[in-house]
């Protein structure tokens, strides 16, 4: 596709497009929160005469330099409403806003109550503007804690204004099935396919309708210029990494897939270069995996030894691959990805546990692996040794059924 002249939320604000002068904002941001001229969100706002009042911050913290499941402090002492200790009161500096000193809140600590707003950090707000980008994956939490803050923003009467950004994967592909009853989660609060296809507005539309919050509550400022077809590389905006782990485009690609294996002791690349694209584990033979694997429709697989530089197998050499997308209209995450994890696991010991243990995203008792796939039968699957076609005929059913689902909430063609 050519490149087209595609406008953020955020360019309209900076165009004139919105009226924020003279009133009092909070802002949910992060680094990709930056116009075409790779200015921050928060000086777009004051250009258009808004008065920033408090910086909001999501996961990995508003400089995104936390990594995944660590909680991030807030610049103020904010106390939680359970008792009187400081929510992210730690060792690690506060994290402060680089314009004019502004408190800035996390919105992701160290206990499930942090993950959202209370009321009282909205008092004396006229509006929640929240701008953040999303990378088109159920499991990314971004669109969970904006959903988290137009709850608590509705129900204390604040307005919120959500600045629409591309689903960097394009608008028209829809993969895996919604979450079966049971297994919603900060990695999914609302039922939605795993590839969604949709932006971040019209998510948060679908979470408003579905909730019964009121109509006035939210205003979706929408992109202009952009179609469904495209892809991030189509609308010539630039890519800021919203996360740590997500630096390329090609790494929002595998993403839908990849991140399964943070449900498994197996590496989901954290620590290399190429996090999600490169997988593996001490022990795994790369070209027996690419050989089973055959050919993979839009993408080819490398086989590989690497080194993870943290978590995961950290200082350990393992056996794995690269996914290298070729044909990202042909390519399909979900099943090259879930095809390689049987692959992987296919042959192992018995008592060798490949599930995670730990906590996963504040969630104790249900599997992480049962969480990112919506329900345990991908799971049950895999540690029985069994092929998963029936799995993945039951996810492109389930795809079929949300993309006609979603088509209520769609703002774009």
């Amino acid at each position: 596709l050519s490149v087209a002249p595609v406008l953020s939320g955020l360019d309209r604000v900076a165009r004139g497009d919105v009226d924020l002068r003279g009133r009092r904002v909070g802002l949910l941001m992060h680094p990709a929160s930056v116009d075409r001229r790779l200015r921050r969100a928060d000086r777009v706002l004051k250009e258009a005469g808004a008065t920033l009042a408090v910086l909001f911050g999501p996961e990995h913290g508003l400089d995104a330099a936390a990594q995944d499941l660590e909680p991030v402090p807030s610049s103020v002492r904010e106390r939680d409403a359970r008792d009187s200790d400081p929510v992210g009161a730690t060792a690690a500096a506060p994290r402060t806003s680089s314009l004019d000193g502004l408190p800035v809140i996390s919105l992701y600590g160290d206990s499930a109550s942090s993950l959202a707003p209370r009321a009282d950090m909205l008092e004396g707000l006229d509006v929640l503007v929240v701008d953040l980008q999303d990378v088109g994956s159920r499991y990314y939490t971004y669109v969970w804690t904006a959903t988290f803050a137009l709850r608590v923003a509705a129900r204390a009467g604040v307005p919120v204004i959500a600045l629409d950004r591309p689903n960097p994967l394009g608008g028209a592909i829809v993969e895996g099935r919604p979450q079966r009853a049971g297994y919603l989660s900060f990695v999914g609060l609302r039922p939605v396919a795993v590839r969604h296809g949709m932006t971040l507005g019209e998510l948060l539309l679908l979470a408003q309708r579905e909730e019964g919050l009121e109509a006035d509550c939210l205003e979706v400022v929408r992109m202009e210029g952009w179609e469904r077809r495209m892809d991030f590389a189509a609308t010539g905006l630039p890519w800021v990494l919203p996360s740590p782990n997500m630096p390329t485009l090609d790494t929002a690609f595998v993403y839908p897939g990849a991140c399964l294996l943070e449900g498994t002791t197996l590496s989901e690349g954290r620590g290399t270069t190429r996090p999600f694209e490169i997988v593996g584990a001490p022990g795994q033979d790369g070209k027996a995996l690419v050989a089973a694997l055959g050919t993979v429709p839009g993408a080819t697989l490398r086989p590989l030894t690497f080194v993870p530089t943290i978590q995961k197998h950290a200082g350990v050499a393992c056996g794995g691959v690269q996914v290298h997308v070729r044909d990202r209209e042909r390519f399909r995450p979900t099943e090259t990805y879930v095809r390689l994890l049987a692959a992987m696991l296919r042959g192992r010991d018995p008592a060798d546990n490949p599930w995670r243990q730990e906590p996963y995203e504040h969630e104790v008792e249900r599997p992480a692996i049962d969480l990112l796939s919506g329900g345990p039968e991908l799971r049950q699957q895999l540690s029985f040794g069994r092929e998963v076609d029936d799995w993945l005929g039951a996810e492109e059913k389930g795809a079929a059924a949300f993309r006609a689902a979603r088509e209520p909430f769609l703002l774009y063609e």
